[in-house]
């Protein structure tokens, strides 16, 4: 694709990055086959192929209006595109820039401008949500039944962590807002990696990864949670620590892009393109250990349907990595129509874009348990609580299904 972007605008890092995207496009149209919001809509400008023209021409010099911001709010940044195209587009890192520069240009009304400012004030502070959430676990009684499906059952009380010190040792970040939603997935974590012979370190400090606000379009904001968050995790890092291990699939993905992300702060670059290169999604970790003989076998059959979130098959490219441990373990895994699109979950999507979000779930559990499983096993906190809003089974983390098989086999 030919461009002609403004002069300041490739005199920038991410303009330069994004003219590279923009000539990479052949404007095929693969990118639709497997987008969501096209399916839903069949609106050319809710696809990959529309939204990048519009950021193109905003990147020339085209005033951005309403409602092109529109269309790329509509966006749920899953990158399904991304593993569609033929030419290897990288659109998020061109929708990233794209919505920062029209974010400047159009603004937001003040009720849009308040929701997100409290959305990034509430979901990247770990002690500000949990303590909403418990509020709204004591009135859920109370609540209209509406508004009641809509907040999480007060998670079960746990046995105490793995006390023991092994030579190795890997970073475990609790996260912001799963440790008070789903605290058994890091409990289970700890427990795995300790019958691994692995001890999870969480260094004190560790908070958001920054995902929130890089999606929300407060990138400064975002990179200050990372600077933090490398802060926080250095002395572990420079004394030996083997992997960073990230058990939300959400975070994942940018944590791998502190380096790229970070690349021109003197102070951090060097730190973060460490810190990139530690960086493991949960199953990456587990995946790579001996774990021939080391699991106890589910008594009888237990069928389960596995969602691979997004930011695992499309933004880590690791499909298929859990649903080999799951079966490993002696799981029967159903199969699922669709699996490549979105949830609708997305971060913040669930609440900017409520009737799409809602649309994608409903669809994505018709797929899941038309084979019956007992049991929804995924990989991000996320999509866990967005689907379990709407599911009949119980919905867990996969770390959950494989923790007492592997330990209580150990």
């Amino acid at each position: 694709m030919q461009t002609a972007l403004q002069q300041a605008l490739l005199d920038t890092p991410a303009g330069r990055e994004a003219d590279e995207v923009l000539r990479n496009c052949v404007h095929c149209g693969f990118c639709n086959a497997t987008c969501p919001t096209y399916q839903l809509t069949g609106d050319e400008l809710d696809g990959p192929r529309g939204r990048i023209y519009l950021i193109k021409q905003v990147l020339e010099g085209r005033p951005a209006t309403a409602r092109t911001q529109l269309h790329l709010d509509r966006c749920l940044t899953c990158r399904a595109c991304e593993t569609t195209c033929p030419s290897g587009v990288d659109y998020h890192l061109l929708l990233d820039t794209g919505r920062e520069v029209i974010e400047q240009q159009v603004g937001r009304t003040p009720g849009g401008h308040l929701l997100r400012r409290m959305l990034r004030l509430v979901l990247t502070r770990r002690r500000t949500f949990t303590f909403l959430l418990r509020l709204g676990q004591l009135l859920r009684p109370v609540l209209p039944a509406a508004v009641r499906l809509q907040v999480p059952a007060k998670p079960p009380r746990l046995a105490p962590a793995p006390g023991s010190r092994h030579p190795r040792r890997m970073l475990l970040p609790e996260g912001c807002v799963q440790p008070a939603l789903a605290p058994q997935i890091n409990h289970a974590t700890r427990r795995v990696l300790d019958a691994l012979g692995i001890t999870a370190v969480t260094p004190a400090g560790s908070g958001c990864c920054g995902a929130v606000s890089h999606h929300l379009g407060a990138v400064d904001e975002a990179r200050d949670f990372m600077r933090s968050n490398i802060d926080a995790w250095w002395d572990e890092i420079s004394s030996g620590a083997e992997a960073i291990v990230i058990t939300a699939s959400g975070c994942a993905p940018l944590v791998k892009e502190y380096g790229r992300l970070l690349a021109h702060d003197p102070v951090y670059a060097e730190k973060a393109a460490r810190v990139s290169e530690l960086a493991r999604d949960l199953s990456e970790v587990v995946a790579r250990e001996p774990l021939d003989g080391r699991f106890r076998p589910p008594a009888g059959t237990v069928k389960i349907a596995f969602h691979s979130p997004c930011t695992l098959q499309h933004a880590q490219r690791l499909d298929g990595l859990v649903e080999g441990l799951l079966a490993r373990a002696g799981f029967e895994l159903a199969p699922t129509a669709d699996r490549h699109l979105c949830c609708g979950s997305a971060g913040t999507y669930s609440l900017l874009q409520p009737a799409l979000s809602r649309k994608l779930r409903d669809n994505k559990l018709a797929a899941l348990l038309k084979p019956d499983p007992v049991v929804i096993a995924t990989a991000n906190i996320g999509c866990l609580t967005h689907l379990a809003g709407g599911a009949r089974v119980p919905v867990k983390h996969w770390i959950e299904l494989l923790e007492p098989l592997l330990t209580e086999a150990s």
